[in-house]
């Protein structure tokens, strides 16, 4: 007998864990091949999906089997690259702002090649991360969260919360020390 997708979200609704791992093989490589079309990058195009999958688990409780759950959580999974799009396009907004509005005189394309490349470098350090330092990190510095709503969204303390970012913005100039203006612009933007 097949189950239904109806009468699978019925049992997610309950809690039912098969049924969570049922949807989410049903629908995880749908996801993955959306995300890729925007992301052009299978590692945060897994990170969309396990994103949408936790959603999807902390809301269980409130789904409503008789709308669509596919475009329940294709709509999830658009929203989350939006908000992935905003977040680069503000950090990127951000530091070419301050490049434009630094006191040298001659801004050569040497230096746009140069902080692209830095850009570029520490979005690479940014990903490296451990998961919940990662997530602590962009939520506070990039989406400009408090820490005190950060560490309740992601079960920790605001202590925990400080300590990542802190050690992130440590670990960001250590890895650039070899840099001069690009890395001054970056310590000035993680630091406020």
């Amino acid at each position: 007998m097949t189950i239904t997708e109806t009468e699978l979200v019925e049992r997610l609704k309950r809690g039912d864990l098969v049924a969570f791992d049922m949807i989410y093989n049903m629908y995880a490589g749908r996801l993955y091949a959306f995300s890729m079309k925007y992301l052009k990058s299978s590692e945060e195009a897994e990170e969309l999906v396990q994103s949408v999958f936790m959603k999807v688990w902390e809301n269980h409780g409130r789904l409503d089997k008789d709308l669509s759950f596919k475009s329940f959580l294709f709509t999830i999974a658009y929203n989350e690259i939006c908000r992935l799009f905003r977040r680069k396009s503000y950090l990127r907004k951000y530091i070419e702002e301050a490049v434009r509005t630094d006191t040298r005189a001659d801004t050569s394309s040497e230096d746009n090649s140069e902080f692209h490349s830095l850009l570029a470098e520490v979005e690479k350090i940014i990903a490296g991360l451990p998961e919940r330092q990662r997530k602590a990190f962009i939520m506070c510095k990039i989406d400009g969260m408090p820490a005190k709503e950060v560490a309740a969204g992601l079960g920790l303390s605001p202590g925990t919360v400080d300590n990542y970012v802190s050690s992130t913005i440590k670990m960001i100039r250590s890895r650039l020390s070899g840099e001069s203006f690009p890395v001054i612009l970056f310590a000035a933007l993680f630091l406020f």
